[in-house]
C-alpha cells in the first residue's frame, strides 16, 4: 500500500503541474492570431475548455480581459498544495 502512495501522489501532482503549464500556453495562444485555430491550440482547447468553462460562467470578463483563467490556475495550484499536504498527512 506504501509503494502505491508513494505513486499515486507524486504522479497526480506532477499531472496538475502539467495540466497548469497547458493551460498557461492555452491563454498565451489567445495574444497571437490565429494560434487557437492551428492543429495544436485546438487540442489544448479540448484539453483546457472543460475546466476552464465553469470558471467562465461565475466570472465575468473585466472589459477585454478574462481573469477567469487565472482563477482557474490558482485553484489548480490550490489543488496541487492540498494534494501534497493530504500525501504528507497519510505517509
Amino acid at each position: 500500500m506504501q509503494s502505491v502512495l508513494n505513486t499515486v501522489f507524486p504522479l497526480l501532482q506532477q499531472l496538475l503541474i502539467f495540466y497548469s503549464y497547458a493551460l498557461i500556453i492555452y491563454i498565451l495562444l489567445s495574444w497571437f492570431p490565429n494560434a487557437r485555430e492551428s492543429s495544436f491550440g485546438q487540442l489544448l482547447a479540448k484539453i483546457c475548455e472543460p475546466y476552464l468553462e465553469p470558471f467562465r460562467k461565475i466570472i465575468p470578463p473585466l472589459g477585454m480581459i478574462d481573469i477567469s483563467p487565472l482563477v482557474a490556475i490558482i485553484a489548480l495550484n490550490f489543488a496541487v498544495s492540498g494534494l501534497g499536504q493530504l500525501y504528507r498527512m497519510i505517509i
